[in-house]
């Protein structure tokens, strides 16, 4: 278990300093952060291809509509995500994502047969709301778009996690991985063309650290799951939020309200709360 809390950990801190890397490159220039997601793809693909070439094996899946469905979803979700820290504070960027357990929670019943709902996972819900709104403090006259991109992200990710359920029911992993960076670099580089840049000198550093530091986090993750349950991950993927936090202060300057602290405590609590008790949970 502890091997899955550090490879969790190490997971989520390089989850953060991707889009650490992400903002230094769009905050300099005149690069997309859509760039920065299609690099993360494509590098993704390069690494799980070796490893699948070395193990020898076959890339044909056994349910391929969930391996599309999962890997549409995905690349939508982190489009979204890298776009959020574009426009908003690195500390805004990863609670409102990382709202999406509330969302599983939300939609899981449409796609798994399972026993009623407590009641209680309804005030967790509200709480995290709650949460949300201090967080994005939204002025309907001019609400931040990078926020809306945040919550968006969390949205869609819920899709794609319980996506990945049905499909691990099916296929391995590795595939699962193949696919879902064949389908995204397909797709972002589609989206990409019409905002592309050519990067230049110190912008390949940042877009190729941001990237690879992407991929390394998708395999710590991989890995961390390996040897921990999906409840007691989803408790440690919070420590996410702390790492933006310190992060946006160290390297942004970002400032830390009240407001915003008060939210960030709110979505964390909620988030363990709802992990904890949710025992109908599907396992993700």
């Amino acid at each position: 278990m502890y091997r899955g809390i550090i490879f969790l950990l190490l997971a989520e801190l390089c989850f953060t300093a991707s889009t650490i890397f992400s903002k230094l490159l769009t905050n300099s220039s005149s690069i997309s952060a859509i760039e920065v997601t299609f690099a993360r793809f494509f590098l993704g693909l390069i690494v799980v291809s070796a490893i699948i070439y070395k193990s020898n094996m076959s890339l044909i899946p056994n349910k391929i509509s969930l391996l599309i469905w999962r890997g549409v979803l995905n690349t939508i979700a982190v489009i979204l995500f890298f776009l959020a820290s574009q426009y908003t504070s690195i500390t805004n960027t990863h609670m409102l994502n990382m709202t999406y357990p509330f969302f599983i929670f939300l939609f899981a019943p449409l796609f798994f047969r399972q026993e009623r709902i407590a009641v209680i996972l309804y005030l967790f819900l509200v709480t995290g709301m709650m949460g949300i709104w201090l967080v994005i403090n939204p002025n309907f006259g001019e609400i931040n778009r990078g926020d809306i991109f945040g919550l968006s992200s969390a949205i869609v990710a819920a899709f794609a996690v319980i996506t990945l359920t049905m499909a691990r029911k099916n296929d391995s992993t590795m595939i699962i991985l193949f696919y879902l960076m064949s389908i995204g670099t397909v797709l972002n580089g589609l989206v990409m063309i019409p905002v592309f840049i050519l990067p230049e000198g110190r912008q390949w550093l940042l877009i190729t650290a941001s990237g690879l530091i992407g991929v390394l986090g998708q395999i710590f993750i991989t890995y961390g799951y390996k040897y921990i349950s999906a409840r007691a991950g989803s408790l440690i993927s919070t420590s996410r939020i702390l790492y933006a936090v310190i992060l946006g202060v160290l390297v942004f300057s970002e400032e830390i309200t009240l407001r915003i602290a008060a939210g960030g405590l709110l979505i964390m609590l909620s988030i363990i709360a709802v992990s904890f008790f949710n025992k109908q949970e599907p396992d993700l």
